[in-house]
């Protein structure tokens, strides 16, 4: 039977209801997210190796991948680990280590961004703009986009810190958590893959 109150009808009769439907929206979410970098990674590889005679991937003088990339890699896969730390600190009603682990995450992502940002300034400085060829064109496209998605799971991170700070979650309903929890392990996983991509096809030179 759906809960009704003053305010809304929630069409669930339990918070695990709600959590399951939850759960298979953000597979589906994710789904399409993939689907999207996948079609970018692919645009990539075929703009690669199908370079028209005459035509350099790299002409000569550019810089390869930024050093940065490294550490951005690391800050993501260790905010992965944090965001997993507040998985489980929300499923033993960990309260404070809840708090310390969002708020880790939500840090580790700013910097993973601000990394990010370095990297681009660094091609930019040495002349790799995007106006000067399809490698740094690709470049700034592929990573910028990641970014955005990056970006675009701060305003649930946030909220999901402050539900936290406010003792919003129990070890029974801790909803918020895991979805944003979901979201950010595929955003770690799509950019190993991407950063891999990046790596192999400028290293074939």
């Amino acid at each position: 039977m759906a809960i009704k109150t003053a305010n809304f009808i929630d069409p669930f009769d339990s918070a695990q209801e709600r959590g399951v439907a939850g759960v298979f929206g953000m597979w589906v979410f994710i789904a399409v997210v993939a689907m999207i970098f996948v079609a970018c990674i692919l645009g990539y590889v075929v703009v690669r190796f199908d370079q028209p005679p005459g035509r350099e991937w790299m002409p000569e003088g550019t810089p390869g991948l930024p050093s940065a990339l490294l550490l951005s890699s690391a800050v993501l896969l260790i905010s992965s680990w944090t965001m997993q730390l507040a998985v489980r600190a929300a499923r033993l009603g960990q309260q404070m280590q809840l708090v310390y682990a969002m708020g880790a995450t939500l840090g580790l992502a700013l910097l993973f961004l601000a990394v990010q940002a370095l990297a681009w300034n660094e091609l930019w400085t040495r002349h790799a703009t995007i106006e000067s060829g399809l490698y740094a064109w690709t470049f700034y496209v592929l990573t910028g986009v990641h970014a955005l998605h990056v970006i675009g799971g701060l305003p649930p991170m946030v909220y999901v810190f402050r539900r936290s700070r406010e003792g919003q979650y129990t070890p029974t309903d801790y909803n918020g958590v895991v979805l944003c929890a979901m979201y950010w392990h595929a955003l770690d996983v799509i950019w190993m893959v991407l950063y891999a991509t990046l790596w192999i096809c400028s290293a074939l030179t």
